[in-house]
């Protein structure tokens, strides 16, 4: 008999039930799978360990009942209901770690990173012999590594790093104790001594991080196929090795911030996987080879802070239309000579730091055909010519740092085309001209510092259209003119340093409320050393590549809160307002013309110096500073106050602050006045018992901003001092 295909057609309502009948099948069965009941035995010692557990934010607070699939974090046999997996990372857990997580005999992975456990690492761990996965990262564990570790011959993964009191010698047993050993993490730990030889031929190594710890002897080759190795941020010493046996593996290489000598070996460009190359804060010396050029797979090349000399190489990477340098960091050396034109090919570029070097001629004008870059830092070289015009083809620049070179001409108007702009540094050149007004179109810019040139002109209304602005210094030009009145219109404005100038008039009136900082306002207030200096300018940077090879850009901003009016001509009388900032830390009007009187100062809580010396001012000091608890340097020196300065007033460790004032005198030990106890020596001020020579200003006032640049995010944390670097290989 032949089989007959038959087709009916149910109608629409009837097929709608039956999908409803399907769909309550299918979570049926699923509510079957995840009501599987936890083993008792394994229930039992979960619940022991949580008795041991601090869980502040409760999150295991669902660690009732029976079901496997209502406890957080666990992972169970779907036939047995055996617990097999623990994962309870970053959730604020702390205390001990109760013997009884050691007896679930099927348990493979482990993970409780990023918690607040402080207790050393339970010993009994080694007997979870399927263990695959143990992960202990960034807690407070103590001690040193267990030795019975070494049972453990299924690992695969062993991360314990971010416990600052783990330490001791690593194991001699860590390289060859698991034949399955992939992942070694033991970074940001106290560990000493030198690494164990078993290390260096575990041959299913391929992740080994061992950066920011006390680990010294010198640099060993590793025969292996690595991907990844950071030995960054200890005290190993030697030459560079090779690394011939990772040549077509090894992705991420960090050994900055250690003490290693010698060149760079040409073998170190043959390493054809390299992506990011960090060997900054090293001793390295000698010469770039010309031959030294790597493939066009490397994204971050750090080379910065060692003594590397000679010309900066024509060459250092391949390059394609679609690959190439994404970074490139070489200050902080000695390179000399000019910058070479082969830098302006390489096209990926985002990042550029060649600071603090010994380069000479003019900024090459191709490089606005770098069209990708968002960071230029050429500071602190003996760069000459003036800003080429073509830079504005750099048109996604958010940072353009120029300082302490000799460079001179005008600010060029078309540098308004790049309207992305936040930091813009030209401070210590010999740039003359006005501020041109279609810089009015730079809207974004932040950080603002021509200071230290040959600037002239009044104030331009440019600056009026830099809503975001937090610092701005134009000290030591030739600005003439009076102060605007839109001077304090800025909400976010931290730092304002017109000082050295010419102006005139009178310190405008003004909506002193509308500051964030001078108001006290600001979320993040950071304690900052009151004697911070101008020269004290430092960059710390991030790197965030993510797979479309992408900078993300941002920065933190780290200054005295302040104003300086100094070295001017200005007159009349101080502002009442400016006495009632609660978030003000200085204040220097010296060596104006300003007169008038000084009120009480006990609304400046924030107040760390105040300078308004060689001035006019009159009538009695201000009232009692006592509620000025940070109140370190003051000058009021060389007016006209008058009157009698009491001990109650606070006074007290200030006396060289009101020298040339003839018509006032200070309360002596029997409670008479006494005129002569006042200094006569210009330019002394006493800070406790110790004389501090020359004005305030020397110390205080010629403060710059900490600019802090967080450029984007990978895994690694190479930056070993101020610069850091975190990178991270995607898989």
């Amino acid at each position: 008999m032949g089989h007959k295909w038959a087709l009916r057609v149910i109608p629409f309502g009837n097929l709608k039930l039956v999908a409803q009948l399907l769909v309550s099948l299918v979570v049926l069965s699923s509510n079957l799978c995840q009501s599987l009941d936890l083993d008792p035995e394994d229930r039992a010692s979960m619940l022991l360990f949580w008795s041991g557990v601090q869980d502040p934010s409760l999150s295991l607070s669902s660690w009732v009942g029976s079901s496997c699939a209502n406890w957080t974090g666990i992972t169970c046999q779907n036939q047995t209901g055996r617990v097999v997996s623990i994962n309870l990372t970053n959730m604020n857990l702390s205390g001990q770690i109760h013997p009884s997580l050691c007896k679930l005999p099927f348990l493979q992975d482990l993970v409780l990173s990023q918690n607040n456990f402080s207790c050393p690492i339970p010993v009994c761990l080694g007997t979870l012999s399927f263990l695959r996965t143990l992960h202990l990262g960034q807690n407070r564990f103590q001690g040193v590594v267990p030795d019975t570790f070494m049972r453990l011959g299924q690992l695969r993964e062993l991360v314990l790093n971010g416990n600052n009191d783990l330490g001791g010698v690593i194991p001699w047993w860590i390289g060859n104790f698991s034949a399955q050993l992939e992942k070694l993490d033991m970074g940001f730990n106290s560990f000493h001594g030198e690494i164990p030889e078993s290390l260096l031929y575990s041959k299913t190594l391929k992740y080994l991080d061992l950066g920011n710890n006390d680990l010294s002897g010198s640099l060993s080759d590793f025969h292996q196929s690595l991907v990844f190795l950071n030995l960054g941020s200890n005290q190993f010493t030697g030459t560079l090795p090779c690394y011939s046996t990772c040549q077509q593996s090894l992705r991420v290489l960090n050994v900055a911030n250690n003490s290693v000598v010698g060149g760079i070996p040409t073998c170190i460009a043959s390493l054809q996987a390299l992506q990011h190359l960090n060997l900054s804060f090293n001793h390295l010396t000698y010469e770039m080879s010309p031959r030294l050029v790597f493939s066009e797979k490397l994204l971050l090349l750090d080379l910065s802070n060692n003594d590397l000399a000679g010309p900066l190489p024509s060459k250092v990477a391949e390059t394609t239309d679609k690959s190439g340098l994404v970074l490139l960091d070489l200050s902080h050396n000695r390179f000399s000579g000019e910058i070479p034109l082969k830098i302006t090919e390489l096209k990926s570029l985002q990042a550029l730091f060649l600071s603090h070097n010994l380069l000479v001629g003019e900024i090459p004008a191709r490089i606005g055909n770098l069209t990708y870059l968002q960071v230029i830092d050429l500071s602190y070289n003996s760069l000459s010519g003036s800003i080429p015009l073509n830079i504005v083809g750099c048109f996604q620049l958010l940072a353009l740092i120029l300082n302490n070179n000799n460079l001179s001409g005008e600010i060029q108007p078309e540098l308004d085309a790049l309207d992305s702009l936040k930091i813009l540094d030209i401070s210590n050149n010999n740039i003359s001209g006005e501020i041109p007004l279609t810089l009015a179109g730079c809207k974004s810019l932040e950080i603002v510092d021509f200071s230290s040139n040959n600037l002239s002109g009044t104030l331009s209304d440019a600056i009026t259209k830099w809503p975001s602005l937090r610092y701005l210094s134009l000290a030591h030009n030739q600005f003439t003119g009076i102060l605007p009145s839109w001077l304090f219109t800025f909400e976010v404005i931290r730092m304002m340093d017109f000082s050295g100038n010419k102006f005139s008039g009178f310190i405008p009136e003004g909506n002193f409320n509308m500051s964030i900082s001078y108001n006290n306002r600001e979320v993040d207030r950071m304690q900052r050393d009151p004697f911070v200096s101008m020269q004290s300018v430092d960059t710390k940077v991030l790197i965030v590549v993510t797979g479309s090879i992408e900078l993300s850009f941002n920065y933190i901003l780290s200054s005295m809160v302040g104003i300086d009016f100094s070295n001017n001509g200005l007159d009349g009388e101080v502002p009442v307002g400016l006495f009632g900032l609660h978030g003000l830390e200085y204040m220097n009007l010296s060596h104006n013309y300003l007169r008038g009187g000084v009120p009480d100062l006990e609304k400046m809580w924030s107040l760390k110096a105040l300078d308004l010396s060689h001035n006019s001012l009159s009538g009695p000091i201000p009232g009692n500073i006592s509620s000025l608890p940070d109140l370190t340097l003051l000058d009021l020196s060389y007016n006209s106050f008058s009157g009698f300065v009491t001990k109650k007033q606070g006074y007290k460790k200030f006396p060289g602050a009101f020298a040339g004032n003839p018509n006032l005198c200070l309360e002596t030990s029997n409670g008479g006045c006494d005129p002569a106890s006042l200094p006569v020596v210009p330019g002394k001020a006493f800070v406790g018992e110790e004389e501090v020579e020359g004005r305030i200003s020397v110390w205080i006032f010629c403060v710059s901003a900490f600019l802090s640049f967080y450029l984007g995010g990978l895994a690694l944390f190479c930056s070993p001092r101020a610069r850091g670097y975190i990178l991270h290989t995607k898989a």
